[in-house]
């Protein structure tokens, strides 16, 4: 059964924009370690950065407004095969557990401006 859906677009140059501004400040506010290296492995981070970002807008979307949400308790990660993946720490994880979310199934897309992430819940 689903608990619940979130989408969420990000323009990639809105993580360019704020690594030019900020440096990595910004980016140690809302990823992981793990995410900040994978992103800047490579030649450009951006769009990576981008849809990780969405997708955390996007599970917080699923939630709802039921808890407040610190974004580096979640963290997307890739499997070997490529395949996106969300492990939920904290207050994130201590929610699903309380209302028995047993899944997070997750989908990113980036293209030349935009990064996208959906997110669905399942019971």
């Amino acid at each position: 059964m689903i608990y619940g859906i979130g989408i969420d677009l990000v323009k990639i140059d809105r993580m360019k924009d704020a690594h030019e501004k900020w440096g990595l400040r910004f980016f140690e506010r809302v990823f992981t370690e793990n995410e900040i290296t994978y992103c800047f492995q490579k030649k450009v981070p951006y769009p990576s950065l981008a849809v990780r970002f969405a997708a955390k807008e996007a599970l917080i979307k699923a939630i709802g407004s039921e808890i407040a949400v610190n974004m580096k308790d979640i963290e997307i990660i890739n499997q070997e095969n490529g395949k996106p993946l969300v492990e939920v720490k904290g207050k994130v994880k201590k929610f699903f557990n309380t209302k028995g979310i047993t899944h997070c199934h997750i989908s990113l897309s980036h293209e030349r401006e935009y990064g996208i992430g959906s997110v669905v819940l399942e019971l």
